[in-house]
């Protein structure tokens, strides 16, 4: 068996396992230690880290490419970078590049909302240690944590506007998505039908409505984590000014 994890039965994954209880903990406990540490963190001096974490994430993601190339799993209806959380992924690799406030805003509830709801309730098929594990929640998880950072360490916060920016990016990528579908008999942003591993697809309703149960989701989540961060922005502000 090589780390690569070839035999397919040996590596099916299960929700709430041992493995996936793990990375959880990772996950929350990464998270804390960049709220807990992000004086230390604002330094000039992370920009080179930066820098290695956008490539280890453009890394990862060609890897990942050429994995299901090589093992023939290669799919133009479902392999191509084009779920919410792949354009998270690509976001997040811009933003540690260049930094744009704009990158930002679109990439803050995709991975608020989008990466941390796909981390607590992964459509996944591979279990630890295969590639294909690794490689779902290393990417997933770098999309919230560079998040936190620039939202913690940086200073970027949303707003409302951030809101409604993201709402009309989704809705001009959604007919575009839509037709990728129809042509490759895909299933991206699971528009044609649910994910087969239990989410929370499953409390939304049935197909077409959990559709535009999502859609009012967005509208609503997106205002209450806006909501959220606004005011602990402003509590910042506030005690920055006390000093």
């Amino acid at each position: 068996m090589d780390w690569f994890g070839h035999s397919n039965k040996a590596f099916e994954f299960e929700m709430f396992s041992r493995s996936h209880v793990v990375i959880l903990s990772v996950f929350f406990l990464i998270s804390i230690m960049i709220f807990l540490n992000r004086k230390k963190l604002a330094d000039e001096k992370g920009r080179r880290t930066e820098i290695t974490v956008a490539f280890s994430l453009i890394l990862f993601e060609i890897t990942n490419q050429v994995w299901m190339y090589v093992n023939d799993v290669w799919k133009v209806g479902q392999s191509m970078p084009l779920e919410l959380c792949n354009i998270g992924l690509i976001l997040s690799v811009i933003l540690l590049l260049t930094r744009k406030k704009v990158v930002f805003e679109l990439l803050f509830f995709i991975a608020i909302l989008g990466a941390t709801q796909a981390i607590v309730t992964p459509a996944l098929t591979y279990d630890f240690p295969h590639f294909r594990f690794l490689h779902f929640f290393y990417a997933h998880m770098m999309v919230v944590w560079v998040t936190l950072y620039f939202t913690w360490v940086k200073g970027y916060s949303p707003t409302f506007r951030t809101a409604i920016k993201l709402i009309v990016f989704i809705n001009l990528l959604l007919p575009v998505i839509l037709f990728v579908n129809k042509r490759a008999n895909g299933n991206y942003w699971f528009l044609r039908h649910k994910p087969e591993s239990p989410s929370l697809f499953d409390l939304l309703g049935p197909y077409p409505w959990y559709i535009f149960s999502l859609e009012s989701l967005l509208v609503v989540f997106s205002l209450i984590a806006w909501l959220i961060f606004r005011k602990w922005d402003k509590s910042q502000g506030e005690r920055s000014h006390t000093h």
